[in-house]
């Protein structure tokens, strides 16, 4: 599970309902592994701070220039909203997206209430101090 894809399960019972999941889809002793980002270096005020647009060269489309925005902070969720702007035809199309922040504890909690042993817990090496990369063992 990769992408800090794990923010996207806002409610509880969905994120159980990924883990039952994948627990299901597992091979006996099976691994999972998954980043999260760390709340405590709050991330989304970076994003906030970052209001440069960023223009991106789309092969077959052209240029297009996209902008990030903070749109909510409601601990432990973040909303926040993508817009691109097709320099070519000057269309917008945006995409709100919320993700909720979980601590390391909350995570090993719904982890071991949904039948796996954490094994370890490191740090991205690429995003040291940034992400949690948990590594789960299917019980």
């Amino acid at each position: 599970m990769t992408g800090n894809v794990a923010q996207v399960f806002l409610a509880d019972n969905e994120w159980a309902q990924a883990l039952q999941g994948i627990h299901a889809a597992l091979r006996p002793n099976g691994y999972l592994v998954f980043e999260t980002r760390c709340p405590e270096r709050r991330a989304w005020e970076e994003w906030a701070a970052d209001v440069d647009p960023v223009i991106l060269d789309v092969p077959g489309i052209g240029p297009v220039e996209r902008r990030l925005a903070v749109t909510d902070v409601s601990f432990p969720f973040v909303s926040f909203r993508y817009t691109y702007r097709f320099l070519a035809d000057g269309a917008v199309v945006t995409s709100d997206s919320t993700l909720r922040f979980r601590s390391r504890d909350e995570v090993e909690s719904s982890l071991a209430a949904n039948a796996y042993r954490v094994l370890d817990v490191r740090e991205a090496p690429d995003r040291p101090g940034r992400e949690f990369v948990f590594i789960a063992a299917a019980e």
